[in-house]
């Protein structure tokens, strides 16, 4: 899925292509996954093609292991880990899951 973020969004969505060419020189990234399922997970790592890779190999995190494939729906970059971490954390603890979808099509914080 590409899309075509307004440009206030541009700095914090990332097309989903795993084209590392294609990639902001970020060191961290926070990322949501479609399940099979069509659950939601949200993650940070630095390096989401490995990362995906773990996911859809059942190597990823607990809750993804019985719901693959997982697709990467959208991602953010960071600088920083702390950022991008702390960013995982209010996505997963503040936002309901129809808040994340609006995040996924709009690419806005």
């Amino acid at each position: 899925i590409r899309k075509t973020p307004s440009p206030i969004a541009q700095t914090h969505l990332i097309s989903v292509s795993l084209r590392n060419s294609d990639l902001p020189k970020m060191s961290y990234f926070v990322y949501i996954l479609e399940c099979s399922d069509g659950s939601l997970y949200t993650g940070y790592t630095d390096d989401l093609e490995k990362r995906l890779a773990a996911h859809n190999a059942g190597e990823g995190a607990k809750y993804t292991r019985s719901r693959r494939p997982c697709r990467l729906v959208y991602a953010e970059p960071f600088a920083e880990k702390g950022e991008a971490m702390s960013r995982e954390w209010h996505i997963k603890h503040t936002l309901t899951r129809q808040e994340k979808l609006e995040l996924i099509k709009c690419g806005m914080k």
